[in-house]
């Protein structure tokens, strides 16, 4: 099951409470104050790794609290720091507060670590409080509480390459073609329901990921079926790759197409639809293709976009792969923002 959005509760551990004692030893008279500090609660931390894709382990428990810090001791020991408890996420995740709508963190590396609550501190034991005057002092400090907080998880996507297109346009089909992904394939609309990334292995051991991102319709952007929902998994990659159905299968033409899902990432996101992109030109062995894809050159003869013919049912994708590549790392050389 695919999960892009949670929210869960978090609590760190309260601070252990310090400790007033005296000690008592025979033949030692006037010991003196030996209570021990209390250790700090634990931390909740939350980490991104690769190994995740999804925010589906979150949403079965939604209450995560790490363990209160130790009391502190007489004859001077200090109580024990509790142990911080590390929570899983996707690369990708954004969390925020859900109270205050602050933005804690965007986890988009992998091994990323944020601490979203923090463990109280251990209360002071009676020798912190000691002094020339006050040399039996009886104060002592309780623990102090732990962060809480409530906190919205949602998971945006990130990889080199996003396949989009209508329904039924081959993004599936194409992204088994090109990679050892196996999403499923059926000849009806809206197959894909939610992101799958593939990656692309070359010769020299260089990877790319590619996130075959489910169907777009128009007035997506105005989240009309799913749109927010497909549309945020696009946000984050770095080159688009527009994968149009040449046969014109459901009665479309390949360049009105184009235009449309343009338009929709442009009104989603401002500059979306302006990202560095090449034409995936699919299907081109059904009847017709042919014909669309020289009229499909004449609508972009002033555009610097290239397009690249493919049948990825029968596994004929030429040069995509090789341009996919450069495209990505030419992208990469300069810093950019998402």
């Amino acid at each position: 099951m695919f999960v892009d959005k949670a929210t869960i509760t978090v609590k760190a551990g309260d601070g252990g409470n310090g400790c007033c004692s005296f000690h008592r030893e025979k033949f030692v008279p006037r010991g003196g104050p030996d209570g021990g500090d209390g250790g700090a609660g634990g931390n909740v931390i939350l980490e991104a790794t690769n190994s995740e894709q999804s925010l589906v382990s979150l949403i079965y428990n939604r209450h995560y609290q790490a363990r209160n810090g130790e009391q502190g001791k007489g004859s001077n020991m200090h109580g024990r720091k509790a142990q911080d408890i590390i929570l899983k996420v996707p690369v990708g995740t954004v969390i925020t507060d859900r109270t205050t709508g602050e933005l804690i963190a965007d986890m988009e590396e992998n091994g990323k670590q944020v601490t979203v609550a923090v463990g109280g501190r251990g209360g002071r034991g009676n020798p912190r409080f000691a002094t020339n005057t006050n040399r039996a002092p009886r104060e002592w400090e309780p623990g102090e509480p732990g962060e809480e907080r409530e906190l919205n998880l949602e998971l945006k996507t990130i990889a080199d390459v996003g396949l989009v297109g209508y329904p039924n346009a081959g993004k599936s089909t194409l992204l088994r073609a090109v990679s050892a992904a196996r999403p499923k394939v059926a000849p009806y609309p809206f197959t894909t329901l939610h992101p799958v990334v593939g990656v692309i292995e070359y010769p020299d051991y260089s990877r790319l990921t590619v996130a075959d991102i489910p169907g777009l319709i128009e007035g997506a952007h105005d989240n009309v079926g799913l749109g927010h929902a497909f549309l945020k998994h696009i946000e984050r990659t770095v080159v688009l790759a527009y994968v149009l159905d040449m046969g014109g299968v459901d009665g479309r033409l390949p360049w009105d197409d184009l235009a449309h899902l343009r338009e929709e990432l442009e009104l989603y996101m401002k500059g979306l639809s302006k990202r560095p992109a090449l034409v995936v030109a699919n299907k081109m062995d059904l009847p017709g293709a042919a014909e669309n894809l020289e009229l499909l050159r004449a609508e972009l003869a002033s555009e610097p976009i290239e397009i690249v013919p493919a049948s990825a049912a029968s596994g004929e994708i030429g040069e995509l792969k090789e341009k996919l590549r450069a495209m990505v790392e030419e992208r990469k050389k300069s810093p950019f923002d998402f």
